[in-house]
């Protein structure tokens, strides 16, 4: 029944159902389906847009609930930043002014403008065309660059341009000597090759400087990329504002143009021998090649490479005029060309076979040969500056050096007698009478020159006939001095030097003798090298030691061993010059200098005295002068405090030279010291004394200068400024002319003699020259050179180098190995061709050519030429910033130097048996 029902109602549902649809297509149509099927849709679609617009609203207010409610609030930067982005760009106005001076600012803006656009713009416009990047560094490097200009305006150049660079570059020459010394000295035989000298070269500037060496700047690149990023990050820490200093990105930016773009490439070019030489021979382009020279610097070159180019480009010219067509006249022309070439081309290969089998000229084996050498009379070598520094040597050697000095004391008493007569007998004539005084002193010099080298108490004593001294006794205690009293003797000691086989002949047979002949270019073959080794030792005496104190004071001093001086100094006083102001000063143009004032005490058994002295440093430098001279091994004990050209009326720099002098005078007036130079005793009396000091070393100590070398407490090893101010005049030119032939020549190695005869002569020429005037030129050279005129010339240069018509120039291509060897004998030869003949005749013709071969040698080694340009930055810098411990960050800075490191281990060892013993 269930069933039957069931069908029944789903028979129904369809035929309700069809009835339905039947209605529906008979009342609307047959597309009643397809609006039916569209309405469902819409009201589907319509309730789920309706679904989501609510929960899209009720969402976002949910989760701002759970904002506030669970998270912390968020930055207010963020949003600035994007505000910041969203708005347009500002411009940013660049003040073109960097230094205060228009013809300066311009030259500089176009660097800037070069270096933004060849270092910086053609790599950043790929990333982005935002302009403020650019403008934000260019404004850094403006920074940098007036403080830079700021600082540079306040500083005095006139002490590094006159003191501080020529230091430099004397200590440098004379660790590149001391360098080949040691190369020489390692193997005689051998010769060391460039790599060799440069690290012997770093090892003796360890032990020079102590605690600083630049071998690693100097020799690896990597090294020195490190320490220029390093100094530029310092700078700009120095001359930028914090807050652009806080910027990374820009301040690294700014270091990597400065350090490789601008400073890197700069210190190649300085650095490279080739340009150098170049530059070496543009500077004396205006003199002409000497064929003599030219070949002398062939027949001496060491260089196998320099020997081959030369040849090489001799056979060149050989075959190009061999292929000449010529007739006439030309024909001669060319045959002597040839002929030329063809003895050049010769000289080269003989010189390569003998530096390739190691034979070099030898001065004993030369010295054999002694019947080809030339002969110089005695007498030529008595008056002849160079000759007579090697016969002086030799001389020393066989003990007979008292004979040549008493025959030089001699000469230079009958000039100093003349001139003394002559002015005497011109008073005379005007009315004046001092005739007394002067025949005391002429009579105290004979007496001395008579004690010293003829009476029994003289050691050495010159021998000569005893017949003849008693004669000279005798007329110098009965009658008045005249220039010819000591003649005979003179003339009886001359003919001994001449035919006393110990003595001339002899000489001539020494090695002495040829290295003389190659000083004077007397020598047959011009290739002769002389030795360096200095057979003989330097002079230890003086042959007017004791006739200065008779000529310079004749009061007598006692140096009882009862008698105590102490003395010191209480205060320091300034005067102009009036004489009313302090006693004992007079007046002398309105000039400012400063007075110390000493307090001596004298005491004795049966008395005590105190009294007042005022003594200018000159007077202490004189007398410095007078007792190093006089007492050798003062020299070595004694450190008077060094001169100081400018700014030496400063408070605090004489405070510091009063301690220094109370130190000096504290050590010199030592028991310990008095007794050790029994004769000091007169000076320090006479120096210490109530009244106006004596200057100078009289008339005739001036006419014959001392023969005692001035020795330091270790010249090896120190800097050449410590041994610079003891040793010269208050004189800018002087200082530096002495100090760099010191250097070149090597003077200081050799007779002191010489040195000191070069010194007056030097002193002559330049007070002849320009008189008083020479320092006051000096100081106006100085300020031309840093006035606005000369930078922005340098500039100028700067850029046209680097930028040549506003373009980055490209890569100098390296020039062929044979064109920078001929180069380099083209260099040699320019500037022997350009010494004086009269250089040679004062120091030798051979001393001359090493010199300038060996300061032309120094800059053929690119690692030592960047140590130079290092050293004069490194000073600039010092210089610049003097409030800054540039000079301890400097040591630090190189204190990773391998060579610093075994120099400290050397110490540790030689010092470590000494502390034991302790």
């Amino acid at each position: 029944m269930k069933k039957l029902r069931l069908r029944e109602t789903s028979l129904s549902i369809w035929g309700w159902g069809s009835l339905g649809i039947v209605l529906s297509l008979i009342t609307f149509g047959p597309f009643v389906i397809f609006y039916l099927a569209f309405y469902i849709l819409c009201f589907v679609g319509g309730g789920f847009v309706v679904t989501l617009l609510f929960g899209k609203t009720n969402s976002e207010k949910y989760l701002e609930q759970c904002e506030h409610s669970f998270l912390p609030p968020t930055s207010t930067g963020i949003p600035k930043c994007l505000e910041e982005m969203k708005r347009e760009a500002r411009t940013i106005k660049i003040d073109r002014r960097l230094t205060g001076a228009n013809i300066i600012d311009e030259p500089l803006q176009q660097v800037i403008q070069f270096s933004l656009r060849d270092y910086v713009q053609y790599w950043y416009y790929t990333l982005s065309d935002d302009e403020s990047f650019l403008l934000e560094i260019r404004q850094t490097l403006q920074n940098a660059l007036i403080q830079f200009a700021t600082r540079s305006k306040e500083i005095d150049w006139q002490p590094y341009f006159t003191t501080r660079i020529v230091d430099d570059f004397g200590t440098h020459l004379r660790v590149f000597r001391k360098a080949q010394q040691k190369i020489t000295e390692k193997d005689d035989q051998a010769k060391g090759t460039a790599e060799d000298l440069v690290d012997t070269f770093f090892e003796v500037e360890v032990e020079m400087e102590k605690d600083v060496c630049r071998d690693l700047v100097c020799t690896s690149p990597k090294d020195e990329e490190g320490f220029l990023r390093d100094l530029c990050e310092v700078l700009l820490y120095l001359l930028l504002p914090p807050g652009d200093f806080q910027n990374k990105i820009m301040r690294y930016f700014v270091r990597e143009i400065l350090a490789r773009g601008i400073l890197l490439p700069l210190i190649n070019q300085l650095s490279d021998p080739d340009y150098i030489n170049q530059y070496i021979i543009w500077m004396i382009r205006d003199s002409n090649c000497n064929y003599e020279a030219f070949m002398n610097i062939i027949k001496l070159s060491d260089n196998i490479g320099e020997l081959e180019a030369v040849r090489d480009k001799a056979a060149e010219e050989l075959q190009y005029l061999r292929s000449l067509d010529t007739v006439g006249d030309d024909i001669n022309t060319i045959k002597n060309q040839i002929n030329s070439l063809l003895f050049v081309k010769k000289v080269c290969d003989s010189r390569i076979q003998r530096l390739q089998s190691g034979k070099e000229i030898n001065t004993v084996k030369l010295a054999a040969n002694f019947g080809k050498l030339c002969t110089v009379p005695l007498d030529s070598i008595l008056v002849d500056n160079v000759a007579l520094q090697f016969f002086m040597d030799y001389m020393q050697q066989t003990g007979g050096q008292a004979h040549l000095f008493f025959w030089m004391t001699v000469e230079g008493y009958r000039v100093t007698a003349q001139q003394q007569l002559e002015v005497l007998l011109s008073r005379q004539k005007d009315g004046r009478h001092q005739t007394n005084q002067t025949k005391g002193l002429l009579r105290a010099a004979a007496v001395g020159i008579y004690e010293q080298y003829l009476s029994e108490k003289a050691s050495p004593r010159v021998t000569v006939d005893d017949y003849l001294v008693a004669k000279l006794a005798d007329t110098l205690n009965h009658e008045d001095p005249t220039p010819e009293i000591f003649d005979d003797i003179q003339r009886k000691v001359y003919e001994l030097m001449l035919r006393d086989e110990r003595f001339y002949p002899s000489f001539r047979q020494n090695a002495l003798y040829v290295r003389m002949l190659a000083e004077l270019d007397m020598l047959k073959d011009p290739s002769f090298r002389g030795s360096d080794d200095g057979d003989g030792e330097s002079f230890n005496g003086s042959p007017t030691g004791s006739i200065n104190l008779s000529l310079d004071d004749l009061s007598n001093v006692s140096s009882d061993d009862s008698v105590q001086l102490h003395a010191y100094i209480s205060d320091t006083v300034f005067a102009d010059y009036d004489p009313y102001a302090v006693a004992g000063v007079c007046n002398d143009h309105g000039k400012t200098y400063a007075l110390y004032a000493i307090t001596v005490h004298r005491r004795n058994l049966n008395s005590e005295e105190m009294w007042k002295t005022y003594r200018r440093y000159s007077d202490f430098h004189d007398f410095h002068m007078r007792i190093t001279e006089q007492f050798e091994n003062l020299s070595n004990i004694l450190k008077l405090p060094g001169k100081k050209t400018f700014n030496n009326m400063d408070r605090d720099f004489l405070e510091k030279r009063k301690k220094d002098l109370n130190a000096y005078l504290q050590l010199l007036l030592t028991p310990e010291m008095m007794k050790a130079s029994p004769a000091l005793a007169h000076y320090v009396y006479d120096f210490l004394e109530n009244k106006a000091y004596s200057k100078g070393k009289g008339d005739f100590a001036r006419k014959v200068p001392p023969l005692i070398p001035k020795t330091d407490s270790d010249p090896e090893h120190c800097r050449v400024s410590a041994q610079l101010d003891d040793t010269v005049d208050d004189n800018i030119p002087l200082r530096v002319m002495l100090l760099l032939m010191d250097e070149v020549f090597d003077l200081k190695e050799r007779n002191q003699w010489l040195r000191r005869n070069i010194k007056n002569l030097l002193q002559q020429l330049i007070r002849a020259t320009y008189g008083d005037t020479i320092n006051r030129k000096i100081v106006d050279h100085v300020d031309w050179m840093t006035s606005p005129e000369q930078v922005a010339d340098l500039v100028k240069r700067f850029r046209d180098a680097f930028w040549p018509n506003g373009i980055l120039a490209e890569t100098v291509p390296c020039r062929d190995k044979a064109i920078r060897m001929r180069t380099r004998v083209a260099g040699k030869t320019k500037l022997l061709s350009i010494m004086p003949d009269e250089l040679k005749h004062i120091i030798g013709a051979e001393t001359t050519r090493k010199g300038i071969l060996r300061v032309f040698e120094m800059f053929q080694h690119n690692q030592l030429n960047r140590r130079m340009v290092y050293v004069f930055l490194e000073g600039f810098l010092e210089t610049l910033f003097p409030q800054y411990k540039f000079r301890e960050l400097f040591n630090k800075l190189h204190s990773r130097s391998k060579q610093i490191q075994k120099y400290k281990q050397k110490l540790q060892t030689t010092q470590a048996p000494s502390l034991q013993k302790r």
